[in-house]
């Protein structure tokens, strides 16, 4: 597989210093028919853009996408959040957009309109989140970067937030990726390595209402583009690896004002509860593939709960849903 990381960046400096004249090059980005991948185009504008409303909608071939028939290819970008381009730098933009069919209406993917009248109809409780989204970095053959090509690293035990040769792999794109989503605007609030050599973690938030989710599929692509850059792959399969490896999780930390007030427990609590109950749904729409994929991960070991089965605790990390230890005080 060729790979980006290839070809001469010195070369490439010197175009990406010429003078634009005014016009300001905005990258659409969008989820694709998958439910997981993103695509993305660019168009020019003749002017700075400064607002969410002094975007145009767009159009594209989504039979090429998986979201319309080659009959009736048009697909359209509705513009909804936007943030600077730490690739192209001011005053460019990335924008993050929703994606309807030709009769203006949402795509099967486009879940982030439901979202919105979701989080509208609960605006009232201030609900917070907080993700933290761990991904694997795999060689452009596939292999988790930096083990050896026909074995295995030492097991786990030593990576986890490590330091040091041997303990780490792959610093370089987590350090590149945190700086390009602070200049992103995006709520990055830390990373680390986690249990895995190669496997990494970044945390958005907290982010109330929608802002959660355009701001976590934003840092997504920032992942993406980056390790384009350095010859890398991000993957966010739950369990690239079988054996004794921990998966890839993508954990949910959420809260509503009456949960951050004192006696907030019984909140919190209440909201266990209620999550008991709808566990199966629930665990059907985690993943675009109906709990096929986290089914590999949920399996009681190395630090997740069984799919099949509802918990809850203190500090565990065994459990559906962990209250943290401070939080139970």
């Amino acid at each position: 597989m060729p790979s980006s990381s290839l070809l001469d960046k010195a070369a490439k400096s010197k175009y990406m210093d010429l003078k634009t004249f005014g016009i300001t090059q905005a990258m659409y980005i969008w989820v694709d028919g998958s439910g997981q991948s993103l695509r993305c185009k660019t168009r020019s504008l003749d002017k700075e853009i400064k607002e969410i409303s002094d975007l145009p909608m767009w159009n594209f071939d989504g039979s090429s996408t998986g979201q319309a028939e080659g009959s009736n290819s048009d697909c359209f970008l509705k513009p909804c959040a936007m943030f600077n381009d730490p690739f192209r730098g001011a005053p460019n933009k990335l924008v993050l957009c929703e994606v309807l069919s030709y009769k203006m209406e949402p795509v099967a993917t486009n879940k982030r309109q439901t979202c919105q009248e979701v989080m509208a109809r609960v605006k009232d409780d201030h609900p917070w989140f907080g993700i933290e989204q761990e991904y694997t970095l795999l060689d452009v053959d596939g292999h988790p970067f930096g083990w050896p090509k026909q074995g295995f690293p030492g097991p786990q035990g030593p990576y986890y937030c490590a330091v040091g040769t041997g303990n780490v792999y792959g610093r370089e794109v987590v350090e590149a990726h945190y700086r390009a989503c602070i200049y992103a605007g995006i709520t990055i609030s830390g990373t680390n390595a986690e249990v895995m050599p190669a496997q990494w973690e970044f945390q958005v938030g907290p982010c109330e209402g929608i802002k959660m989710g355009d701001h976590l599929w934003m840092a997504r692509f920032l992942l993406h583009r980056v390790c384009e850059d350095f010859g890398v792959v991000a993957s966010f399969d739950p369990k690239p690896m079988n054996g004794d490896w921990n998966g890839a999780g993508c954990h949910c930390n959420y809260s509503t004002e009456k949960m951050r007030l004192p006696g907030g427990f019984d909140e919190i609590n209440n909201a266990v509860e209620k999550l008991s109950k709808r566990h199966n749904y629930h665990i059907q729409a985690y993943d675009p593939q109906g709990g096929k994929d986290n089914m590999r991960r949920l399996t009681g070991l190395h630090e997740t709960s069984s799919i099949f089965d509802f918990s809850s605790g203190i500090a565990n990390r065994q459990a559906s849903i962990r209250i943290p230890r401070h939080v139970s005080c």
